[in-house]
């Protein structure tokens, strides 16, 4: 299995209930989202995919993060936007894309700081 990665990041605040802590109280982070993708054959031109397309991805989906207070977007509707929430949610809006190019998205990373991550690969069958 192929796979490449980039990295990318944005800038949010958040508020985590039911943890305990500080993290229930506002707070921000410049997160950084590592994606993986996959492919158990090279395309023509010999790469998994052009990384300037996995970059426009992320681009797009990550724009509907930056600057924002998470715990008011729909897409964290009943749910904390914990890392380990954005890392699932990036996954999910990032494999639609990759259908398209007949590749898989391998894990999302999402890092608080350079100490704490949470990692999605999605579901297995």
């Amino acid at each position: 299995m192929y796979e490449v990665t980039i990295t990318q990041s944005f800038s949010a605040a958040h508020s985590l209930k039911e943890i305990g802590g500080a993290c229930e109280k506002l707070h921000g982070h410049n997160f950084n989202v590592e994606v993986s993708v996959c492919s158990p054959t090279l395309n023509n031109a010999g790469t998994v995919i052009d990384f300037k397309i996995v970059k426009e991805w992320i681009d797009e989906i990550l724009r509907t993060f930056d600057h924002k207070y998470l715990n008011e977007l729909s897409n964290f509707h009943g749910q904390n936007p914990s890392a380990e929430n954005i890392a699932r949610y990036i996954h999910d809006r990032a494999s639609e894309k990759a259908k398209i190019h007949h590749v898989g998205v391998a894990c999302v990373t999402v890092w608080e700081s350079e100490n704490t991550r949470a990692s999605y690969r999605g579901t297995t069958s």
